[in-house]
């Protein structure tokens, strides 16, 4: 038995209450882990209605629903439109993606995520893909490394780090989470060494996983598999999604380029449900502290789109 819960879902009654579930409608989550929110879907829909739920980790298959109106799909969000014509689905009337990481990928050391026990240096979603997080650090060139630390980490000086992690594995391949967290841990300012440590570690998951490809594609393909007046849900976690999701709700492309009609007014196929962002209140981060960095954004699928 685990000590710690899979995961706890972040703004549960806010999501429900935004996606306006309709009983008798098919919806995704294109993120299952626990469970959470599924379930939690699955308690509003009728008997006529579905859920179709992905996950790219098998771990997250032990959770799964027995429920004759749930499908465990095991993939990559990415291949969402691929996967609803599997299963002869056309358009669904709700999306929602939570990107933040389950519980259950820090608190089991073996995966390799977390630096507070040494691990190999695994980070890999998907346990059957190719490349491991050692595998990258080990062949990644230092000038990818450290635009990588600056996009997705908040460090003073990334060039010192990733000059720390190539210099390190000239002399010993890093292996191990503790490797690397020795690699990297002089270049790191000593009084945010814990949160440092942490946006190391989450660049080169975030690498491993081609998080931010996946996200992108996840989400352009929402706009051919959603009804019209269809909802999409996205809980963030860091700037660097929430700032493509935000982008994306406002123009209908990842890069946040405005295309503008005649009048000048921004075309764009959503209709915003939040014009900012929803947090967790303080209750809720008091009960679940993973939650404070929760960002949710919802809209609305125009029609003719």
């Amino acid at each position: 038995m685990e000590e710690f819960p899979y995961h706890i879902p972040a703004l549960l009654p806010e999501t429900l209450k935004l996606l306006e579930i309709r009983p008798d409608g098919i919806y995704v989550d294109a993120t299952f882990g626990g469970g959470g929110h599924s379930r939690a879907i699955l308690d509003v829909l009728s008997q006529k209605g579905r859920i179709l739920s992905f996950d790219r980790d098998m771990d997250a298959f032990q959770n799964r629903i027995d429920d004759p109106r749930f499908t465990f799909v095991h993939s990559n969000f990415k291949y969402l439109e691929n996967f609803l014509r599997f299963h002869k689905i056309d358009k669904v009337d709700g999306i929602l993606a939570d990107l933040g990481v389950s519980f259950h990928h820090f608190d089991d050391p073996e995966r390799g995520f977390s630096f507070r026990t040494d691990a190999p240096l695994d980070m890999r979603m998907n346990r059957y893909a190719e490349r491991s997080a050692a595998a990258i650090i080990a062949e990644i060139p230092e000038p990818e490394l450290k635009a990588a630390l600056s996009t997705y980490a908040d460090l003073k000086r990334p060039g010192n780090v990733a000059k720390a992690i190539i210099k390190a594995r000239e002399g010993k391949p890093i292996e191990t989470t503790f490797q690397l967290a020795d690699a990297v841990r002089p270049t790191l300012d000593p009084r945010q060494e814990k949160k440092e440590l942490a946006q190391v570690f989450q660049t080169l998951r975030i690498i491993t996983n081609d998080e931010m490809g996946a996200l992108r594609q996840f989400l352009l393909s929402t706009l051919k598999v959603l009804r019209p007046g269809g909802r999409l849900a996205v809980l963030t976690y860091h700037s660097v999604e929430d700032r493509i999701v935000k982008n994306f709700m406002k123009t209908g492309n990842v890069e946040g380029v405005e295309v503008k009609d005649f009048f000048g007014k921004v075309s764009t196929p959503w209709q915003l449900i939040t014009r900012r962002p929803i947090e967790p209140s303080q209750e809720e981060i008091e009960r679940n502290p993973r939650s404070r960095s929760a960002k949710l954004r919802v809209a609305q699928l125009l029609p003719n789109n």
